[in-house]
């Protein structure tokens, strides 16, 4: 009996099985790679920043190179998916590595980390002291005393002073380190006038003061105040002096017209005669510009003074004396008493 034996798979047909078979390897290959430039690249943090011009090509070619995405050109293919390209905006955008290049787009397409300097400004200091500060904040000190000297930066100021003493505002404040000084000087120019709200100068109005009288007075009370609780107290003898046509007399007004800080005054050699447009010794009324930059305390305290002893005598005096207390008195004799008692 005769065994019929199979007959093998032709040639050919093994030579297609095996082509699909590398094909199939090769397209499961092709896939896996292209899956895995959507992967995280493991680098590092890396912080982008972007630049007015830069471009998203740009953008992605420097992540690349960075090792923060695989692939710059699946992360400009993903931005272009979800709006970034055209939504890049100037800042700082916090990466890492560790993200994906989904994540990537994602984060770009959000809002940008504005790189800030904080500089803060104390209550009382003049505007020949606020150059420095903001030197050594970064900025160009120069720069910055030549806005403070426009006035004509403030409607208060202009054509009534030579800088803009009294009208920017004691404050902390968040600038960009590219700012100009002009547009530093006048941010701080704007919360001032922030300060000056109907209501409050109505009532400034009520008081017989201008929005420049009520700042001159209010940095008075700045400079002669030891603290918050004070000022009240101060604006409230001032306003009744003012009322009574009293010289006000107060000590900083004569500092500042001499371009002295208030230690160095010398009463024997007779800086307190020396008469100048702040003299409130030898001058009638408020003196002729703020001698300072009053915070809101200060200004508050003027429209809420505290005019009367608690006998409801008006305070007309005041003195600091050395146990740290304030005394208050309506008639001279008293305060010549209280300054032999204490001081």
């Amino acid at each position: 009996m005769t065994r019929l034996q199979g007959r093998g798979m032709p040639g050919w047909v093994k030579g297609l099985l095996a082509l699909l078979v590398l094909l199939l390897l090769a397209a499961g290959g092709a896939a896996w790679y292209v899956r895995s430039l959507f992967g995280p690249a493991g680098g590092g943090a890396y912080t982008l920043e972007v630049k007015p011009g830069d471009t998203v090509a740009g953008v992605a070619r420097t992540l690349e190179a960075q090792g923060v995405v695989k692939n710059a050109r699946v992360l400009r293919y993903l931005m272009t998916q979800n709006g970034a390209a055209s939504k890049l905006k100037e800042g700082m955008y916090d990466l890492k590595g560790s993200m994906s290049a989904q994540e990537i787009a994602d984060t770009l397409a959000g809002p940008a980390r504005i790189p800030v300097v904080n500089v803060t400004i104390p209550e009382g200091r003049r505007v020949k002291d606020l150059p420095a500060i903001f030197q050594k904040a970064g900025f160009d000190a120069q720069a910055v005393a030549a806005a403070l000297n426009d006035a004509s930066l403030s409607p208060h100021a202009q054509g009534r002073q030579k800088n803009l003493e009294g009208f920017v505002f004691p404050a902390t404040y968040d600038f960009r380190p590219k700012d100009s000084a002009q547009t530093i000087v006048r941010r701080l120019v704007a919360r001032m006038e922030e300060e000056f709200t109907p209501g409050d100068t109505a009532r400034a109005r009520a008081l017989g003061l201008s929005v420049r009288d009520w700042v001159i007075l209010a940095s008075m009370v700045q400079a002669e105040a030891a603290n918050d609780a004070e000022m009240p107290v101060v604006a409230g003898v001032f306003l009744n002096r003012l009322r009574d046509g009293i010289a006000l007399g107060s000590d900083p007004t004569v500092a500042y017209g001499l371009g002295k800080d208030l230690p160095e005054l010398d009463r024997p050699a007779g800086d307190f005669k020396v008469d100048t447009p702040y003299n409130t010794y030898t001058r009638m009324g408020l003196p002729t510009a703020p001698i300072n930059n009053p915070g809101r305390a200060a200004l508050q305290s003027v429209l809420n003074a505290k005019r009367q002893l608690a006998d409801g005598r008006d305070a007309l005096y005041f003195l600091h004396a050395r146990d740290g207390k304030i005394y208050v008195n309506h008639t001279f004799a008293e305060h010549l008493r209280d300054n032999e008692q204490h001081r």
